[in-house]
C-alpha cells in the first residue's frame, strides 16, 4: 500500500464511462518523480466498469480517494471533489489526460509561493486516438492585464496544464455548474479578474487525449457556453473599469471572441451537415470581421486539424469534401456581416496557408483554383466554375521555379501556361524546347519576323550579347506559338474581355496631342554680378515687391526713418518701389542698384520726384558716396559670399555715414544663420542676425531700434551715442505669397532638406493617406477629417524636418530602382477629391513647397460623398474644372475606381471595367498619362495587382500601415492613415520621429 501523510498537492479526476483511460491516467500520476500527492477520482454515475477500475487501483494505493455521485456535469464533480482534496494546491484532470513524470517537480516551486494567489501553468500535447501527437501548444503570456484580456476572449489554457490554490477556488465558489463546456475557461476568467498571478513554466508537462463524442466536440454547447463565459467577461471588465478602447489595449470584442468560436466549432464538428444558420444563432450579434481575417483562418486550421486528429497539412487537403461545405456557409455568414470581400480574403489566405505547406497538391476551395505543374510535363487544365482566383505553383525537376497568384479567366492551355511562366513567374530558362516540326516552324516564321534585326547585328560587328538576347526572344516567341492553346484558355477569353472594353472606351489618350510644355530657355553661364543681376531684371519685379508681404516691411522701414533727413543713400534700390516711398521722407535721395535694367524702370517710377539722382553702382565693387544722413541697405547683403565680403561692405557704409547719421537694414531671419527659429531657407551664408552683429562691431556706429517680426528684422543704427536701443515686435504682411512662403521653415531647429539629401539615404518611404482637410462633418467620420490648423503645422513640421514630397510615379520609379534614396522624401497622397483639398489642402501645401497625390472616385466627380450617407451629410467633391486647375499647378491626379466600390465586392470583369473606365476618364480629361490607383477602402485581394496592371496601372496604394519597401509589391504599397480625432503630437510617431517638436 502506498499512502501520503500530507499531500502537497490535490489532483481533482471527474471519471465518467472511462474505464479504458483511467488506469492509464492514475498510473502517470504514480509515476511522478515527487510522491507526496493526493488524486480525488469522483466517478460520475458511470454506467460501464469505472467505478471497479477506480477501486481497485485505490486499494493498493492510498493517495487515490475514490467517489461517487449520480451523473451531474464535469464541473458538479471538480467541485466535489475539491471539498475533499487535502492539500493546499489543485490540479484538475480529465480520465483521459496524463502527465510527465516532472509534472509536479517542475510545477510546484513556482505554484507554491504564498504571498499572492498564483497559477503555474505549462504546454501541453493533443494526442489522437492512434497514438500520434500534434504540435506542442505554448499558452501565452498572462502577467498583468493580459491574462484578463486573454481570459475574456478565450481559454487560453488547457484544464490540466495549471496548478492553483484551493483557497482562491474556494474563495471563487468553485466551478460554474451550469456551463457543460468551458467552465475551465469561466474559472480562469474569474480567478484572473480576482488579481491571481499566472506564471508559465515553459515545458510541456501535460497530455490530452483526442477521442470522439466527448461534450467539447459538440459545437452547440461550445458556442453556447462561450457566449455565456464572453458576456460574463465583458461585464467583469466593465466591473473594473477596464478600458477595450484604442489599438494598443489588445482587448477583442465580445462579438469577436464568441465568432471566434463559432469558427473553431464548425471547424472542428467537420460535418457537410453542420447547420451553421442554427449555430450562428446562439450569437447574439455576428460582428463586422475586416480586419481580423489571419487571426480567423488561423482559429478555423486550429479547429481543423482538431476535428480530423492530425497535424500533417496534406489532411486537410485530402479531405476537402468534409469540410468544404460547412466552411463556405461560415464564410457566406462572415462576409454577411461583415465589410465587402472579408469572405474572400479569408478563403485567400486559407488557400495560402494550404498550398504553402502542400505546394505540390492541386485543388479548388471556393473561388480559388491552386495549380501545380511539372513544366516536363505540361497539360491542358480545366478552370474550375466557379474560381476567379488562381495560385499556380510551377516546379521544374521537382524543384520549385515561380509562383504566379492572380485573377483565372479561362481554361489553362499550354500555351497559356507558358505565357504565366514566361512573362508572370520570369522561368523561361526551365522551359523545354520541343523537338517537333511545329516548334521548328514556329522558330523559323519568328527568325523571319527580325530579319532585320538580324542584318543589322551581321552588318555591325562585336554585337554577340544582343544576338543572344535576340536569339533568346526568338526562341520564346516560338515556344508561345507553338504551344497548344484555344479560344476557352485564358489567354482567348481575356483578349476578347480586353477587346469588348476597348470599344466602350472614351477617345484613347494615345491618340490625343500630347500637352505641351514650354522650353526652358537656356542662358549662358553669368560671367559677372552684373550679367546676373542683368539676368535677374529680364522681367520686371522678379520678387514681388508690390506684395503685400513687401509693403507692410517698407511701411515698417519708413516709420524707423528720423525727421529732418537731408541726404539719403539707397544701396539695391531694384526698381524704384521703396524709392518711390522714400524720396518725400528726405531732402535729397541717391538711389544705386547694380543692374541697369532696375534702375531704367525705376527712373521711369520716380520722374516725378525731382530730389532723386538714380544711377547704377556696384557697391561691392566702388566706393559709396560719402557724407551722407541716412543709408537704406535691404535685402541683399545676404548674397555677400562670405563673412569677410559682409564685413568690408559693412565697413564703406558706415564710413559713408555722418556724425549722428542713421543706416537702417531690413533683411530676413535664415535659417543658416538662427536654426532655432522660423525663418527661411534660401542657403545663404548668413541672414538678419548675423549682419546686424557685423553692422554693430563697425566703429561708431550702434543699434538704436529694432523691428523685429517672425521673417525679418529692420534695424536701425546711429552713428553716435545711443541710450538702450528700443525693440518693437510686430507682425509681418500676410497673406504671403507662394513663392515667398514656400522657403519658409517654422519653429526650432530640425534639418534642412539640402542638408539631408546630402547626408542621409533611406530604404523605405513613408506614404501619408487624408481624406478630408476641414473642421465640419459627420462625428462618426471624424477620424477621416483633419482640421485645417493641424493639417498646416503637419505640413510645417515635415518641411522642418527636411522632408521633400515625392508623386506615385517618382516612388514607383525609386522603388523599382531598388537603389538607396537620398534625402528624406515622403508621399502625401488624399483620398476621394473631395473640395475642401482644393481650398483648404492646396494652399498649406503649396506654401510649405509639397506636391501630393489626390485620388478621384472618376463617377461621382462635382457630386457628393454618397458612400458616407449613412453617416451624415455626404461632402461635396471636386469638379473637373478643379481638377483640371490644379493639375495644371503640379497636383498629381490618379484613380480611385469609378463607383467608389471595394474591390473585393466585384467580379474579375466588374472591376477591370471600373478600374479601366476610371482611368480613361481622368486621362481623357487631363491630358496625360494616368498610372497610379489607390482601392477604396484599401480593399485589395490576390486578383486585384494583376487585373490593375491588364488596366494600365503602374502603382497602386492599399491602407496597410507601413512604410513603402523595395520589397512591397508595387500593386499594394502601404499608407499610413493620418486620423482627425489624434493629438497633434501624434504626428511625429506616425512618420517615425517621435518625440520631435510639433507646435
Amino acid at each position: 500500500m502506498v499512502s501520503a501523510a500530507t499531500p502537497e498537492i490535490s489532483f481533482l479526476i471527474p471519471a465518467y464511462n472511462a474505464d479504458d483511460t483511467l488506469g492509464e491516467c492514475l498510473a502517470s500520476l504514480q509515476q511522478q518523480t515527487r510522491s507526496n500527492w493526493q488524486a480525488v477520482v469522483v466517478d460520475d454515475g458511470s454506467t460501464d466498469r469505472s467505478w471497479e477500475v477506480l477501486e481497485t487501483i485505490a486499494r493498493a494505493d492510498s493517495r487515490i480517494l475514490p467517489a461517487r455521485q449520480p451523473n451531474a456535469g464535469a464541473a458538479a464533480a471538480r467541485n466535489h471533489a475539491a471539498r475533499l482534496a487535502a492539500a493546499p494546491l489543485l490540479c484538475m484532470l480529465d480520465a483521459d489526460d496524463w502527465l510527465d513524470p516532472t509534472f509536479i517537480e517542475s510545477m510546484l516551486p513556482v505554484a507554491e509561493d504564498a504571498s499572492t494567489p498564483v497559477l503555474a501553468f505549462c504546454a501541453y500535447r493533443r494526442v489522437a486516438p492512434d497514438g500520434r501527437m500534434m504540435p506542442m501548444e505554448q499558452a501565452p503570456i498572462l502577467t498583468g492585464d493580459a491574462a484578463k484580456r486573454e481570459f475574456s476572449s478565450f481559454c487560453a489554457l488547457a484544464i490540466h496544464t495549471v496548478v492553483f490554490p484551493k483557497s482562491l477556488f474556494e474563495h471563487l465558489g468553485g466551478m460554474d455548474e451550469t456551463l457543460q463546456t468551458g467552465e475551465e475557461w469561466d474559472l480562469w476568467l474569474r480567478m484572473a479578474f480576482a488579481g491571481a498571478d499566472f506564471r508559465r513554466v515553459d515545458k510541456c508537462l501535460a497530455f490530452y487525449r483526442m477521442k470522439a463524442g466527448s461534450l467539447s466536440g459538440d459545437p452547440f454547447k461550445l458556442v453556447r457556453d462561450a457566449v455565456a463565459v464572453t458576456t460574463k467577461a465583458e461585464a467583469l471588465r466593465v466591473q473594473h473599469g477596464l478600458s477595450a478602447e484604442g489599438s494598443q489595449t489588445g482587448w477583442m470584442t465580445p462579438g469577436l471572441s464568441q465568432l471566434r468560436m463559432l469558427c473553431w466549432a464548425i471547424s472542428a464538428r467537420l460535418s457537410p451537415t453542420t447547420d451553421v444558420a442554427a449555430l450562428s444563432a446562439l450569437v447574439p450579434e455576428i460582428p463586422d470581421a475586416a480586419g481580423n481575417e489571419s487571426f480567423l483562418v488561423d482559429v478555423i486550421m486550429h479547429g481543423l486539424r482538431t476535428g480530423l486528429l492530425t497535424d500533417r497539412p496534406g489532411d486537410l487537403i485530402d479531405a476537402l469534401d468534409k469540410w468544404q461545405p460547412a466552411f463556405l456557409s461560415l464564410i457566406r455568414l462572415i462576409e454577411q456581416h461583415s465589410f465587402p470581400g472579408t469572405g474572400r480574403k479569408i478563403i485567400e489566405i486559407a488557400c495560402w496557408q494550404l498550398s504553402a505547406a502542400n505546394p505540390l497538391r492541386s485543388f479548388t476551395l471556393g473561388n480559388i483554383q491552386v495549380v501545380s505543374v511539372e513544366l516536363s510535363a505540361l497539360f491542358r487544365i480545366s478552370k474550375a466554375e466557379q474560381a476567379d482566383t488562381l495560385i499556380m505553383h510551377a516546379f521544374s525537376g521537382g524543384q520549385h521555379v515561380g509562383t504566379f497568384v492572380g485573377p483565372i479567366w479561362g481554361d489553362l492551355s499550354i500555351q497559356a501556361q507558358i505565357r504565366l511562366i514566361m512573362h508572370e513567374m520570369q522561368a523561361e530558362e526551365h522551359l523545354q524546347t520541343p523537338r517537333t516540326l511545329a516548334y521548328a516552324g514556329s522558330w523559323t516564321r519568328e527568325a523571319l519576323r527580325g530579319y532585320r534585326a538580324f542584318g543589322d547585328l551581321i552588318i555591325r560587328s562585336g554585337r554577340r550579347g544582343r544576338l543572344e538576347r535576340l536569339l533568346v526572344r526568338i526562341g520564346r516567341d516560338a515556344l508561345l506559338a507553338a504551344a497548344p492553346g484555344d479560344k476557352q484558355d485564358n489567354d482567348a477569353r481575356l483578349s476578347e474581355i480586353l477587346r469588348d472594353f476597348e470599344h466602350r472606351l472614351a477617345p484613347r489618350f494615345r491618340n490625343s496631342p500630347e500637352p505641351r510644355s514650354e522650353k526652358r530657355k537656356q542662358t549662358a553661364p553669368t560671367q559677372s554680378e552684373e550679367e546676373y543681376w542683368e539676368h535677374m531684371f529680364e522681367r520686371p519685379d522678379p520678387w514681388n515687391y508690390i506684395s503685400v508681404y513687401e509693403q507692410v516691411k517698407y511701411a515698417q522701414t519708413l516709420s524707423l526713418i528720423p525727421e529732418g533727413i537731408e541726404s539719403a543713400l539707397e544701396l539695391a534700390c531694384a526698381e524704384g518701389i521703396f524709392t518711390e516711398k522714400l524720396a518725400p521722407k528726405v531732402g535729397r535721395l541717391t538711389a544705386t542698384d547694380i543692374s541697369q535694367r532696375a534702375i531704367d524702370r525705376a527712373t521711369k517710377r520716380c520722374h516725378d520726384h525731382g530730389n532723386v539722382e538714380l544711377r547704377v553702382l556696384d557697391f561691392v565693387k566702388s566706393d559709396v558716396p560719402p557724407e551722407q544722413d541716412l543709408v537704406i541697405c535691404s535685402e541683399v547683403l545676404y548674397y555677400m559670399k562670405d563673412e569677410e565680403m559682409l564685413a568690408a561692405v559693412c565697413r564703406k557704409m558706415a564710413a559713408a555715414v555722418k556724425p549722428d547719421g542713421y543706416l537702417i537694414t531690413a533683411h530676413a531671419h535664415i535659417r543658416q544663420d538662427e536654426p532655432g527659429r522660423t525663418g527661411f531657407d534660401w542657403g545663404h551664408p548668413f541672414g538678419v542676425e548675423t549682419i546686424k552683429r557685423v553692422f554693430a562691431a563697425q566703429a561708431g556706429l550702434a543699434l538704436e531700434e529694432t523691428i523685429d517680426t517672425e521673417l525679418y528684422a529692420i534695424h536701425r543704427f546711429r552713428k553716435g551715442a545711443v541710450a538702450d536701443p528700443a525693440l518693437r515686435i510686430e507682425a509681418h504682411g500676410a497673406p504671403l505669397d507662394t513663392d515667398v512662403a514656400k522657403h519658409i521653415i517654422c519653429g526650432p531647429a530640425g534639418i534642412g532638406r539640402e542638408a539631408a539629401w546630402k547626408t542621409e539615404i533611406t530604404t523605405s518611404v513613408p506614404i501619408l493617406m487624408y481624406h478630408r482637410i476641414a473642421e465640419d462633418g459627420p462625428a462618426a467620420l471624424r477620424r477621416f477629417c483633419t482640421p485645417p490648423e493641424i493639417f498646416r503645422k503637419q505640413m510645417q513640421f515635415l518641411r522642418r524636418q527636411g522632408y521633400y514630397s515625392v508623386t506615385a510615379q517618382n516612388l514607383a520609379n525609386l522603388l523599382h530602382s531598388s537603389k538607396p534614396i537620398r534625402g528624406r522624401p515622403v508621399m502625401l497622397s488624399f483620398d476621394d477629391a473631395y473640395l475642401d483639398f482644393q481650398t483648404n489642402a492646396y494652399p498649406t501645401l503649396a506654401e510649405n513647397d509639397f506636391s501630393a497625390d489626390v485620388f478621384v472616385v472618376t463617377d461621382k466627380v462635382g457630386g457628393r460623398s454618397d458612400w458616407d450617407s449613412a453617416h451624415g451629410e455626404p461632402a461635396a467633391l471636386m469638379a473637373w474644372p478643379d481638377i483640371q486647375e490644379l493639375h495644371k499647378k503640379g497636383i498629381s491626379f490618379g484613380s480611385h475606381l469609378a463607383s467608389h466600390t471595394p474591390a473585393g465586392a466585384m467580379d474579375n470583369q466588374a472591376l477591370l471595367a471600373e478600374a479601366m473606365l476610371s482611368r480613361d476618364a481622368l486621362q481623357s480629361r487631363l491630358g496625360a498619362p494616368v498610372e497610379s490607383i489607390a482601392l477604396p477602402y484599401g480593399a485589395t485581394d490576390f486578383r486585384v495587382p494583376g487585373i490593375l496592371a491588364l488596366a494600365g496601372y503602374s502603382v497602386g496604394f492599399t491602407t496597410r500601415p507601413a512604410k513603402a519597401t523595395f520589397s512591397d509589391n508595387l500593386f499594394a504599397l502601404p499608407r499610413f492613415e493620418v486620423r482627425g480625432d489624434r493629438p497633434l503630437e501624434a504626428f511625429p510617431e506616425l512618420i517615425g520621429l517621435p518625440g520631435a517638436f510639433i507646435g
